[in-house]
């Protein structure tokens, strides 16, 4: 079923599989965008930073203060919220990000933002946001409309990247965004619907979740936002129920939920994505781990990453991650792109 390109088609009315093809494009697109912008920003005794944002609005922040983490001096947070923390001043630097432009909570916290004399810019593809950027003289990076947010990953992540990087904030391989974006596009055509699934490890990943739950693992600081866009990206793309933890916190915790129900248990795939990063202490706690859920769960799979720097094992982690749940949405049946019960809730929250 997988290599059968004409179910493939059928079943990808929104054309999900080539907006995740893409992808590299995107983040190329979103560099070149961004640079005009970042070059003209001044940046006046900066403290802090807040990303405000929602949804795929919200992840391009949570990954850049995962990749900022070991190298920033200042505080970064992502903010999820109508209000700002109480913090907020001229001496914050507030980027508010709407794909759409007409987030609710992302147009209050930018207006609490400015009553508060932060120093803002914004993303966004126009909207109320860009309006209030125009008339307020905020610095605003405009990147094409028409996408999914969760398949606007690109024009999310890479704006950021470069305000940081203007800002001084170094992260390991945005300095040459060239060489993770060559990366992207070799894997691209590795996990294509072209490939067989013999040659795919998407299409194979996709094979071992089906039917199954998946529970994915990352690593504080090293992959836990990754983690947080797969079990997104099942939910979203693939309509599959998934669930998704952190090393070291779940030991602490969740894995003493494995002493539950063994048939409820054999449900569970565990995913857990690995780094090149990681302590010795904290290779040795996921290599226990691991040992005991594989008596417990369907089966324990551990991924590594691509690439050489830290951005780009992220990347290429989304990249599979983005495939895997595309394909897992063609088993199940479903159109990757339509969200139904999503444009219900905000019909509704509308009303």
């Amino acid at each position: 079923m997988l290599d059968d390109l004409k179910i493939i088609g059928e079943l990808d009315k929104g054309g999900m599989f080539d907006l995740i093809y893409k992808f590299p494009d995107h983040c190329l697109e979103a560099v070149n965008i961004a640079k005009d912008v970042t070059s003209k920003i001044q940046f006046e005794n900066i403290l802090n930073v807040v990303i405000t944002g929602m949804g795929g609005s919200a992840i391009g922040g949570d990954l850049v203060r995962m990749l900022a983490f070991k190298k920033s001096s200042i505080p970064i947070i992502v903010n999820r919220d109508y209000t700002m923390p109480s913090f907020v001043g001229n001496k914050t630097f507030v980027i508010a990000s709407s794909y759409s432009g007409n987030t609710e909570e992302t147009l209050a916290a930018y207006d609490e933002a400015k009553a508060k004399g932060a120093q803002i810019a914004v993303i966004t593809t126009g909207g109320k946001l860009k309006e209030k950027a125009d008339a307020d003289n905020i610095p605003a990076i405009v990147v094409p409309a028409g996408l999914p947010p969760r398949a606007a990953l690109g024009f999310s992540l890479f704006p950021i990247l470069m305000l940081f990087q203007a800002m001084g904030i170094e992260i390991d391989g945005a300095a040459n965004v060239e060489k993770p974006i060559s990366l992207l596009k070799k894997m691209r055509d590795d996990y294509s619907p072209k490939t067989p699934e013999k040659n795919n490890p998407a299409k194979q990943l996709a094979r071992k979740l089906f039917g199954k739950i998946p529970v994915i693992y990352g690593t504080a600081n090293l992959t836990d936002v990754v983690a947080a866009r797969w079990k997104g990206q099942m939910n979203e793309n693939a309509k599959h129920p998934a669930f998704f933890n952190a090393f070291p916190e779940l030991d602490h915790n969740e894995i003493m939920g494995y002493e539950g129900d063994m048939d409820l248990l054999k449900m569970l795939e565990i995913i857990i994505l690995r780094s090149p990063n990681e302590s010795e202490r904290m290779k040795k706690r996921i290599r226990i781990t691991a040992d005991i859920l594989k008596e417990k769960v369907a089966e324990v799979v551990e991924i590594w990453p691509q690439g050489d720097s830290f951005l780009e094992h992220t990347l290429s982690h989304i990249m599979l991650g983005d495939y895997a749940s595309a394909y897992l949405a063609i088993l199940n049946n479903k159109d990757p792109k339509e969200i139904d019960f999503i444009d219900k809730l905000k019909e509704q929250m509308g009303d």
